[in-house]
């Protein structure tokens, strides 16, 4: 099986790549719902130990937090876990912020009642690392809550769209929107999770006046189009991922010119550790 170690430089290109831009601002954006829609379908209370995985800025882990477990956020970017602690929300609350990798987590087999992951675990390359890790850390009886934008969803575009000028991913890795997919996480975990909830639903974000600001706004702040983008520099290619990302605006736009309305869909999963 393939691992980071035949890529090791693989995790500090990441770090970077998610330090880059300014991933906190997105989320206080339009992102902000999700994690909340993540935490109200957990069963979250006072007390339970709640792990969330590739967490960010802590935007599942603060709600959880807010009903009263003692909440463990991790990440691979310990910049984005800073910017998380310093949330006026986050203040007071039962919280650990511990940089890790989603892939090679640093608890004992059981340790956590809940283990969840918003948009997170999602972008780890090797899945089957990664889920084998949520269900390591999992207890028996305990639940692995998800959130993950879909493929054929406007994420999942937008990955198809990057994809043909960002540079070729190491052998073994797999796309991030495949967590969106039923199928894959059927492959994923297998017995070890009997999935009780799998609900498609959709971000609505309506921050953005015209469609191409939403394209003007991931290439500044979100770490994946800022990669792509720079490798298409390298390549003499700016012009025509530029145009690729302004059609792919205008194609996903449910609104108006003058009033942006886009759909994001996600897939949220609830499961049962065996």
């Amino acid at each position: 099986m393939t691992t980071t170690a035949a890529v090791p430089d693989l995790k500090a290109r990441h770090r970077t790549m998610w330090a880059s831009g300014d991933y906190p601002l997105m989320v206080d954006t339009f992102l902000l719902p999700v994690g909340q829609r993540l935490a109200d379908a957990l069963p979250i209370t006072p007390g339970v130990r709640v792990l969330d995985v590739a967490a960010g800025t802590g935007n599942a882990s603060v709600p959880a937090a807010q009903r009263g477990a003692h909440v463990t956020a991790t990440d691979l970017t310990p910049e984005l876990l800073e910017a998380g602690a310093q949330r006026p929300e986050a203040q007071g609350l039962d919280l650990d912020w511990v940089p890790a990798d989603a892939e090679d987590l640093p608890f004992e087999e059981d340790a956590f009642d809940v283990v969840m992951s918003c948009i997170g675990v999602m972008f780890a390359p090797f899945h089957q690392t990664a889920a084998d890790e949520l269900v390591r850390v999992c207890r028996p009886g305990g639940t692995i809550g998800l959130l993950s934008w879909t493929p054929e969803g406007m994420i999942g575009g937008l990955f198809r769209t990057l994809k043909e000028f960002a540079p070729p991913p190491p052998a073994g890795a797999q796309a991030p929107p495949l967590w969106g997919s039923e199928e894959h996480l059927a492959g994923l975990f297998g017995d070890r999770v009997a999935f009780t909830t799998q609900v498609r639903d959709s971000l609505a974000v309506t921050a953005f006046a015209q469609p191409q600001d939403w394209g003007e706004h991931f290439k500044t702040y979100y770490g994946p189009t800022i990669a792509a983008r720079a490798n298409a520099d390298r390549n003499g290619r700016a012009a025509e991922f530029d145009a690729a990302l302004a059609a792919f605006c205008t194609e996903w736009n449910r609104g108006t010119e003058d009033q942006a309305h886009f759909e994001q869909e996600y897939l949220l999963t609830v499961g049962t550790r065996v």
